[in-house]
């Protein structure tokens, strides 16, 4: 099982409707919401390329907003990972 975890931006939220466009794929075991992370648990990976799209809505005003992680790792062997980092597109 590979876990996808993305932390969210300060004042955002993950809108219901990229929500469910996840859970709609194949490849999408299950997804947690926890505090500002979003888990996203995938069966397996291979060496064809996906994408995910995360679609937030801001619902608070921050200023510097600072860029924040996504994190991709193999749940029985976590010490095998990547990591990105990303910032809003407006900033």
């Amino acid at each position: 099982m590979v876990i996808i975890e993305v932390s969210l931006l300060s004042g955002f939220i993950m809108t219901s409707r990229s929500r469910m466009l996840l859970e709609n794929r194949t490849i999408v075991k299950k997804i947690e919401v926890k505090a500002n992370v979003v888990y996203i648990y995938l069966e397996k990976l291979n060496d064809e390329s996906q994408t995910f799209t995360l679609q937030l809505e801001q619902v608070i005003q921050v200023k510097n907003l600072k860029p924040t992680s996504i994190k991709i790792y193999d749940y029985y062997q976590p010490e095998e990972r990547a990591l990105a980092e990303y910032s809003a597109v407006c900033s």
